[in-house]
């Protein structure tokens, strides 16, 4: 394993999302992450299917690439033993059950800051450690609707509420997580000693409201949805075209007056309802149909090369398939492919963070048109990493062949005949 986080090993205790997506944030900067899956299943996004691919579910490979598994029986005291010899050599815990479970089977975080007082414990909940909600589990849909996200997604407030379309709370939650755990670890370097990191879907949310709540603190009123629209700068939102919508960002005056001349309609400029900002958002109904009446009449392809030589921000609204086959996703190895042991060849997404370094014997940065390698290792089989991280660990390999025997221990690594 290469990259800034080479020599940090993780635990990862985590399922479904938002604790193994930020497994996949520190494996993706060199870490080696070890995946605890309880038996039997494993980890529950193995059973998220269809889609799969040769018979591995996709959702499981997208998620837990780059990792190593270790299939054992949590609800046994071998297997809680196991972990905890693991976790003494390890640098990072990471896990997200219910506040309180980890504790009932003694790998809270007071129990392994004694183990290994060195340990990042990241602990990530659907409302945090703290507070009356503390207990309460937490789910993206449920955590989109108590953070406000979902009082300001959709098109009207008449309408129906509508979820953002990802699972913005829980990938945001194992981002901030991440972030949370290269800072303990960075603190741990003058210190010497772990951190508790603790977050939580609620918080996630929170953290996408940036705007609308300092719209609401300063104001007192609680803005609601807007469709695309932003809720602080017009124009700024999605049109419809001759062939498909468009995305326009005239959301200050040089870009305001370069939309009005690729329109052909200087006269916008100085109306006096849309001259500055305030005036636009105070009458951003009626500037979105002027607008839309005009860029109706032609194709999006012809508004993105219009707009483009008047330095105007715009966009076409791609589908996840189109996003995915787009040039610059692919130049910026946005889609990388692993060869998995039964599934073949298997295509998931890239690290979106490059670290670029600077070329040898020169102080100028490096100008290289190539990404620096991204880590091309597939998702782990259930258990596929059983027997070498214990064997890693101390185990013998009749301690490991005998616990293999009892069930604690499921292996699926076709070299190890234990």
């Amino acid at each position: 394993m290469t990259g800034p986080l080479s020599g940090v090993r993780v635990i990862e205790l985590a399922h479904i999302m938002a604790g193994p997506v930020c497994g996949l944030m520190l494996s993706d900067m060199g870490a080696d992450v070890i995946k605890i899956e309880r038996l039997p299943q494993g980890d529950g996004t193995r059973g998220f299917i269809p889609p799969n691919i040769g018979g591995e579910s996709a959702a499981f490979m997208m998620l837990n690439r780059g990792k190593r598994s270790v299939a054992l029986d949590l609800r046994s005291e071998e297997g809680v033993v196991i972990v905890r010899r693991l976790l003494q050599e390890a640098d990072v815990v990471i896990e997200n059950f219910r506040v309180g479970t980890m504790e009932k089977i003694g790998l809270g975080w007071s129990e392994l800051s004694e183990l290994n007082p060195k340990l990042v414990y990241c602990q990530i909940t659907g409302f945090g450690r703290t507070g009356p909600m503390s207990q309460q589990g937490g789910f993206d849909l449920i955590a989109q609707g108590y953070s406000g996200l979902m009082s300001v997604t959709g098109e009207a407030e008449r309408r129906e509420p509508v979820k953002v379309g990802t699972p913005v709370t829980d990938v945001t939650a194992g981002i901030l997580a991440a972030y949370g755990v290269v800072s303990a670890l960075f603190e741990r370097e003058r210190t010497g000693e772990g951190r508790l990191v603790d977050t939580s879907l609620f918080e996630a949310g929170i953290t996408q409201t940036y705007w609308q709540s300092a719209i609401a603190l300063a104001s007192g009123i609680s803005p609601g949805p807007l469709g695309s629209a932003h809720p602080l700068s017009a124009p700024y939102q999605a049109f419809r075209t001759a062939d498909g919508w468009i995305n326009i960002g005239a959301s200050n005056d040089p870009t305001w007056h370069g939309l009005t001349r690729a329109l052909g309609m200087p006269g916008l400029a100085t109306d006096q309802r849309f001259k500055d900002n305030t005036g636009r958002m105070k009458h951003l109904d009626q500037l979105a149909e002027v607008l839309g009446s005009n860029l109706v009449t032609e194709t999006t392809d012809t508004w993105l090369e219009r707009l483009a030589r008047e330095g105007v921000p715009a966009g076409p609204i791609a589908s996840i398939g189109e996003m995915l086959e787009n040039p610059q996703t692919i130049a910026r190895a946005m889609v990388v492919e692993t060869e998995h042991p039964t599934a073949g060849r298997v295509r998931s997404l890239g690290n979106a963070v490059k670290m670029w370094g600077r070329e040898t014997g020169s102080t100028k940065e490096s100008t290289a048109s190539t990404i620096p390698e991204v880590q091309s290792v597939p998702a782990p089989m259930l258990g596929e990493h059983t027997c070498a991280v214990l064997l890693d660990a101390g185990y013998t390999e009749e301690e490991i062949g005998h616990l293999l025997g009892t069930g604690v221990l499921v292996s699926s690594d076709p070299r190890k005949g234990l």
